[in-house]
């Protein structure tokens, strides 16, 4: 079944290394250079609206900066019927320990 779910930035930790889970940082190629989780995936937000194609058959782990665009992100994708994650406070309330420099 489809939806969305909201989990706090530290739980982010527990989808880095799931082989069923796609782990997207929605903020732009600089602040992803910068520092981001590892194994995930860079998709800037205004790129995963035009042209990606995504799993079906995969969690989608989403995070931004502050939360508000995965969020967004993720009510548009759990309405196209994938089953999505959304970190509440993104990276800016993100403290777990695989942050990649």
């Amino acid at each position: 079944m489809a939806g969305l779910e909201m989990i706090s930035a530290n739980r982010l930790d527990d989808y880095a290394d799931r082989r069923d889970c796609l782990l997207i940082d929605l903020r732009d190629r600089a602040e992803y250079e910068a520092g981001h989780i590892k194994n995930a995936v860079n998709m800037p937000f205004d790129d995963l609206l035009e042209h990606v194609c995504l799993p079906k058959n995969k969690l989608l782990v989403l995070y931004c900066d502050r939360g508000s665009l995965s969020m967004a992100q993720g009510k548009r994708l759990a309405a196209a019927g994938y089953r999505v994650l959304s970190a509440v406070g993104g990276m800016n309330a993100y403290r777990g320990k695989y942050l990649v420099k």
